[in-house]
């Protein structure tokens, strides 16, 4: 089940930041706002169904420190404030889906031996995600 928690923890900070960036990006022209909603209904995805399982098996899903979520969101704030353009926009994002597939690819790795399968075809479905937001960002650099 440490396997659905770490895709419980990635989503849920997921959607905390891409909630956070498109409300940073609210009264701006930004084309890249589809895109991020898009990649919010995802996570709250991938959220549920990791959720739904760390249920079942009577485990309570780890929330993210509000320290963590605090320090993201500045972060957020901070490169809007310095350049909102879709283009760093979509850095930004690249950067963090691509440490985002590597880790869950680590992870899979790790425990593909040991997980039941269903749980390794979420985090396969999840690195899937990740690589395919990468491309679709990349229309924005």
């Amino acid at each position: 089940m440490e396997l659905m928690m770490h895709v419980y923890k990635t989503a849920e900070m997921g959607v905390h930041s891409t909630s956070c960036l498109i409300n940073s990006l609210k009264n701006r022209e930004n084309k890249i706002k589809h895109v991020l909603e898009c990649e919010l209904k995802e996570y709250e995805k991938f959220l549920k169904v990791s959720e739904k399982y760390l249920t079942k098996n009577e485990i309570i899903p780890e929330k993210t420190s509000l320290m963590t979520k605090m320090s993201s969101s500045m972060g957020i704030k901070m490169e809007t404030l310095m350049d909102n353009s879709d283009s760093a926009i979509a850095e930004m994002l690249i950067e963090g889906f691509t440490m985002g597939e590597l880790e869950m690819r680590t992870k899979r790795e790790k425990y593909k031996k040991v997980c039941e399968k269903k749980y390794i075809k979420i985090v396969q479905d999840f690195e899937k995600f990740h690589k395919n937001e990468i491309e679709k960002l990349k229309l924005f650099v």
